[in-house]
């Protein structure tokens, strides 16, 4: 960012192998279409302008982060095995070359290539959320069955792709949080290493859980479906998507100086909220989240006080009618990628299908946001 010029990198949730875009030196597996693309945004103007690739030949790139140096960390959502030509939804591949499930560090300007970051761990990754204090880097991961809350220590925090050790989180006396939990109720926790980050497969979980697997047998923590994180002075939050005693969200805290774990929400009506996502901390030091419901009902934008509180912030009212090139009505489609400029004057969210950013400005400091 400089002054009221920023820059945002977008993800391409993509599964299909239609080919690559931009240079060839941003391509991972050529024939993958997912990847990045980065633009510059005028908060003066409310222009956008220099959309350039930053990534390519990726798989299902799903939420991130920020790195202590500012670069973005791009997480893939999808796994694939070279080793057996199958990704995690079973289908056979046999035009990709090279192991998914990764975490890639993408720099915005588009004339540096990617840095794969494979000591991350392979698995289905959701979102990443970096100490600036420690340069710990905190990963969600959106499973299918028992899904793992991870802590990445590098080797140099500026340079991540050198390597570092994975752990999972393992909560006192708690095996599985996905059910049973009062909110406010906190946990110790401690970590615990994962000593193979990259195995893709195992006899005993399905390919994209043999990460996970590994902290389980050791005792760590299970939740259901983790995906938004998002760090705020010694608060780290990240949502449960399908966790809760409803299977319809939780929000988690956890406090990396005190090293404790604490159920900040949990909905008990799909009105209040449904199946939470993305998240971020607003210029006001609430929370904005991001619903992915099932449910048949409009996607919403809810906000949080710092009391727990959740109200209607946005709703989508999406249906097109050639706009753009594109007809239908897309209010059930998710909101995802919420974030504010630096300046906190803008803030951006995208529209999954048909697939659009939006930029609303304030004026913020006449409301709780």
């Amino acid at each position: 960012a400089a002054g009221a010029r920023c820059t945002l990198i977008r993800n391409h949730e993509v599964i299909t192998s239609e080919g690559s875009f931009g240079d060839a030196s941003l391509q991972y597996d050529p024939p993958a279409s997912g990847g990045c693309v980065a633009f510059d945004f005028d908060g003066d103007s409310g222009e956008a302008s220099g959309f350039r690739a930053v990534l390519s030949g990726t798989l299902q790139n799903c939420a991130g982060g920020v790195s202590r140096s500012g670069s973005w960390l791009s997480c893939e959502e999808m796994t694939f095995d070279p080793q057996t030509g199958i990704d995690d939804r079973g289908q056979r591949r046999p035009e990709l070359s090279k192991p998914h499930g990764f975490v890639f560090e993408v720099f915005a300007d588009g004339q540096r290539p990617p840095q794969i970051i494979e000591a991350m761990g392979a698995f289905k990754h959701e979102a990443a959320a970096t100490d600036p204090r420690t340069g710990h880097v905190y990963l969600t991961e959106d499973g299918r069955g028992a899904s793992g809350f991870y802590r990445y220590v590098p080797d140099d925090p500026v340079q991540l792709a050198r390597g570092g050790r994975l752990y999972m989180l393992a909560a006192a006396g708690r095996s599985d949080l996905r059910r049973g939990v009062t909110v406010g109720t906190t946990f110790d926790v401690r970590w615990l290493p994962i000593e193979e980050p990259r195995r893709l497969t195992s006899p005993t979980a399905a390919q994209s859980a043999a990460v996970a697997e590994q902290g389980l047998r050791q005792g760590a923590t299970a939740f259901a479906r983790l995906e938004g994180c998002y760090i705020h002075g010694d608060a780290i939050f990240f949502t449960s998507t399908s966790g809760g005693d409803l299977g319809i969200g939780q929000i988690w805290v956890y406090r990396p100086g005190r090293e404790t774990l604490s159920l900040l929400f949990e909905s008990k009506s799909a009105k209040t909220m449904d199946y939470p996502d993305n998240l971020c901390v607003t210029p006001r030091s609430g929370l904005l989240i991001n619903e992915d419901n099932d449910s048949g009902n409009p996607q919403r934008m809810i906000g949080m006080d710092g009391e727990g509180r959740a109200f209607d912030f946005a709703e989508s009212n999406v249906v097109l009618g050639g706009e753009f090139g594109f007809r239908g009505d897309f209010r059930f489609e998710e909101w995802c990628g919420v974030c504010f400029s630096p300046d906190g004057r803008w803030l951006f969210a995208n529209c999954y299908t048909p697939g659009f950013t939006v930029a609303i400005t304030g004026p913020w400091e006449r409301g709780p946001l």
